[in-house]
């Protein structure tokens, strides 16, 4: 039974991604989690999670997405008509909560902005916000690892879920002691971080992800969950355990993390 704790499906269009959700299925995954990233993102997700019982809506704001934050040129994304108030935003989500397993996108990214203020400003209102209507997180933290760890590390909230953190081994271990989860994306065939990452975390804390359509473990393909079978067998090589065995483990802590 594999999962994907994190995808963007809403960036397919309707004809591929019923053609995702059928090979997913014959891959036996069995949960696709859909991250919103703002308001917008936030409704497709709705409606795709309503549409296909494998997706598992999450609603978000993604740092860079916030109205009120300042993103640097390069940021290959940006667009002003992506940006939403966070006050807004939250309530939509608030209103939203009995429709989703978790809150994420969200978090702290300091490549592209260095707005560094208004993002903690806005990660500890939605950190506030998950206490209340007691959802999980999941964190994205691009080049602010420390930063997100130590704030989330305050919260009463530690069903935290660590999206593709880059955070080096010290802070990887501090942020398993806090009960934190980890998500080994499908580009661990070629990411020694991410291999590193699996040796050293107990296999009790550990999920896998796509991010699709990117990561993609192909050089000609988009990456789609169906391919959460190759991180299986990697963790499975570098945990020398059997490959059913690694399944088990992490289908029961998707299961703890976001139903428990």
């Amino acid at each position: 039974m594999l999962v994907d704790v994190h995808a963007h499906i809403d960036r397919f269009n309707e004809e591929e991604l019923n053609e995702i959700i059928k090979r997913a299925e014959k891959e036996n995954v069995v949960s696709i989690i859909a991250q919103g990233v703002n308001h917008e993102n936030n409704l497709r997700v709705l409606e795709i999670a309503k549409k296909y019982k494998i997706v598992k809506a999450a609603l978000g704001l993604y740092p860079l997405n916030a109205l009120n934050v300042q993103v640097i040129d390069g940021y290959e994304d940006y667009d002003r008509n992506t940006k939403f108030n966070v006050d807004e935003t939250l309530e939509f989500i608030k209103k939203n909560k009995d429709k989703i397993i978790a809150i994420g996108e969200i978090g702290l990214d300091n490549k592209f902005s260095k707005d560094k203020d208004n993002q903690v400003k806005n990660f500890n209102k939605i950190i506030e916000l998950s206490e209340k209507i007691k959802k999980p997180l999941i964190v994205h933290s691009r080049g602010a690892e420390k930063e997100c760890v130590e704030i989330l590390e305050t919260s009463s909230n530690k069903k935290v879920h660590l999206h593709m953190f880059s955070g080096n081994k010290k802070l990887i271990k501090k942020a398993e002691d806090l009960g934190f989860y980890f998500s080994i994306p499908c580009i661990i065939n070629k990411s020694q971080h991410f291999q590193m990452m699996t040796e050293i975390v107990n296999i009790n804390q550990l999920l896998t992800e796509t991010d699709c359509p990117w990561l993609s473990p192909f050089p000609d393909k988009q990456n789609e969950p169906a391919f959460i079978k190759f991180t299986i067998e990697k963790i499975a090589e570098i945990k020398k355990m059997d490959k059913i065995e690694v399944e088990n483990n992490i289908f029961m802590n998707y299961q703890k993390l976001f139903f428990k």
